[in-house]
């Protein structure tokens, strides 16, 4: 599917699920959320790229002495996410619009980033981890929280003919983690599924560059 296309299609989806999304995605994805935050391994005063805020339900997770970075394609999900940093008093925190494959951010800004729930959304998974390296000082922790295509032959298949209609609804059933990792030369020093069933992996890789 044509780039600019899926990248619509997704602002639509995200569009629509923004008055509903912490409803439908807040207590069953929890877990894995706060499991991410931790593992970033946050120190005092440091700075930390969230990708993909959506609607800031990871805000209250992160520990109040670092300054927290958070984007999304979605002006309407960001909307939310402000509500939350008036709501909570956050005065560490800045939110931008903006497309993770072209970050306006300088090279080695953050000291770490995460991405919850997002890379399987992004019309260009490979460019947006491609950015993250880019911001991300040597040695920082990168975190992804996603579901990645089954290695079972049955949900494997499922996941992959499901797959044009999941696009439709803003998000892939079938990326491959491994390819994805070595086409941005990065390699996972940590891997663990989370969440209900299982169904999701959080990955952390460090920033060798």
């Amino acid at each position: 599917m044509d780039a600019a296309l899926e990248k619509r299609q997704v602002k639509r989806a995200y569009k629509f699920y923004a008055p509903a999304y912490d409803f439908i995605f807040d207590w069953i994805f929890n877990p894995g959320r706060e499991a991410a935050i931790q593992l970033l391994d946050i120190r005092r005063g440091q700075q930390v790229l969230e990708v993909g805020i959506g609607t800031g339900l990871n805000l209250p997770l992160y520990p109040s002495d670092c300054r927290i970075a958070g984007i999304d394609l979605s002006e309407e999900m960001l909307k939310k996410a402000q509500e939350k940093v008036v709501e909570l008093s956050l005065d560490n925190v800045t939110l931008k619009a903006m497309d993770a494959t072209v970050m306006d951010f300088g090279d080695d800004e953050f000291d770490s980033a995460v991405a919850t729930y997002t890379i399987s959304a992004v019309p260009d998974p490979v460019g947006v981890l491609r950015e993250m390296r880019r911001v991300v000082k040597p040695g920082g922790n990168i975190v992804l929280l996603n579901h990645f295509r089954s290695q079972g032959p049955l949900a494997g298949r499922f996941e992959d003919l499901v797959a044009p209609v999941c696009t439709r609804l803003g998000w892939k059933s079938n990326l491959h983690l491994e390819p994805l990792l070595k086409q941005v030369a990065l390699t996972a020093d940590v891997s663990a599924k989370v969440n209900l069933f299982n169904g999701w992996r959080l990955i952390r890789c460090v920033n060798n560059k």
